[in-house]
């Protein structure tokens, strides 16, 4: 099993990113795909979910109205549209796939807010 992200990069304050995460290897229909994000020194933490057939949606507070998780189970690919960018979202970007039984993830993609 695979996930492979793409899409960080540099961005200024008030701009927007959208990342990519291409699935191999397993159902990807049958999964819950989330994005995580972790800085130096703290926990890694959720910042959206989505669940299988792509209905539901959760959202960390600090991300709610600014980012929405997107999937399309015809590709094995899951989105992160992130606008309104902050220096906080600041971070490298973890793809998560989980099924209760399996749980896998990507390598990450950097993210950084700056001018």
């Amino acid at each position: 099993a695979q996930l492979v992200e793409s899409g960080g990069g540099l961005v200024q304050p008030g701009g927007s990113l959208r990342l990519s995460c291409a699935a191999s290897g397993f159902t990807f229909s049958s999964y819950v795909m989330s994005w995580y994000r972790q800085v130096p020194g703290k926990e890694r933490e959720m910042v959206a979910r989505i669940y299988e057939l792509g209905r539901s949606t959760t959202y960390a507070d600090s991300v709610k109205g600014r980012f929405t998780i997107s999937r399309d189970n015809a590709k094995n690919t899951v989105y992160l549209q992130m606008n309104s960018l902050k220096p906080e979202d600041t971070a490298v970007y973890y793809c998560n796939g989980n099924n209760l039984r399996w749980n896998y993830w990507g390598q990450g993609t950097q993210v950084t807010v700056s001018s």
